[in-house]
């Protein structure tokens, strides 16, 4: 609990800086870059959080994977890190920053889970109507469930739309199951 709690802490003081240097788009491109690198990659994600690992050595993989494609002032992350000896924390501080990145620009995350994969057109479509129920931007997420049948589920904050077949069928068969239709004889 208390490396979430740090993890916070790290991530509010990057948004400021970065805010400062008004580069807070570019860290937060670079945030989602090294989260989503750390998910994907098990053995990266293990070398991070190993003590058996020299920090130094840490310091040397993630500037060769990350230095030519992020910002100054996220390479400047890692040297803090590696000086408190933090850098297992890295993954928990980026996904900590967008957070904070898109509460700080009123922007929600929408979960979209449908059958098939969501067209560039359809998406736009679902965002404008986000838009345009909530008043906030959004990031969306398309989530793949083919157990759905069709339709979708839209989720946007504590807010969920049910739109999906199988949703439809379930409740048919609800109502089928509630009336006790009796013939008369």
């Amino acid at each position: 609990m208390k490396d979430a709690r740090a993890a916070i802490r790290y991530a509010k003081a990057i948004l400021n800086l970065a805010k400062d240097s008004k580069e807070e788009d570019l860290v937060n491109n670079d945030m989602l870059l090294i989260a989503n690198t750390i998910s994907e990659n098990d053995e990266f994600e293990v070398m991070l959080r190993s003590p058996i690992v020299k920090s130094s050595d840490k310091i040397k993989v993630l500037n060769a994977i990350f230095s030519d494609k992020i910002n100054n002032i996220t390479l400047g992350l890692f040297h803090l890190l590696q000086d408190n000896k933090r850098i297992a924390m890295l993954q928990a501080i980026a996904k900590q920053f967008a957070i904070i990145y898109d509460f700080d620009k009123r922007t929600q995350v929408a979960k979209v889970t449908t059958a098939v994969p969501l067209s560039e057109e359809i998406e736009a479509q679902v965002l404008a109507k986000i838009v345009a129920l909530t008043g906030e931007k959004a990031n969306l997420e398309n989530e793949i469930n083919p157990a759905i049948l069709g339709g979708f589920i839209l989720r946007v904050g504590d807010v969920q739309y049910d739109a999906s077949i199988s949703n439809y069928l379930n409740e048919l068969k609800k109502e089928f199951d509630n009336s006790h239709y009796i013939p008369k004889i």
